[in-house]
């Protein structure tokens, strides 16, 4: 479950390194060079600033309760697998 969950942290970071280079660092939404004319004519400018800009906040929120719920979990496993037993 923890080699799951780890896989999932790691492309959720690859992904949300991707969306924050698609911004564009004078917050004006995709940059001229990612998107084409057509892409600009089916989002517009403002609605692909506010789906990169959800599609952020998502990924982060994401890596967050990922991250949360693998501590909790090891942190859970660890006081089982480390018991000493006594010597008889």
């Amino acid at each position: 479950m923890t080699t799951a969950l780890t896989i999932l942290i790691a492309i959720n970071c690859v992904l949300l390194m991707a969306v924050v280079l698609i911004q564009n660092p004078k917050g004006g939404g995709v940059d001229s060079n990612f998107g084409g004319s057509a892409a600009n004519q089916m989002f517009g400018a403002a609605r692909s600033a506010d789906f990169v800009e959800k599609v952020t906040w998502g990924l982060a929120a994401s890596l967050f309760l990922l991250c949360i719920i693998t501590a909790i979990l090891v942190s859970g496993s660890a006081g089982t697998a480390n018991t000493i037993q006594p010597i008889q």
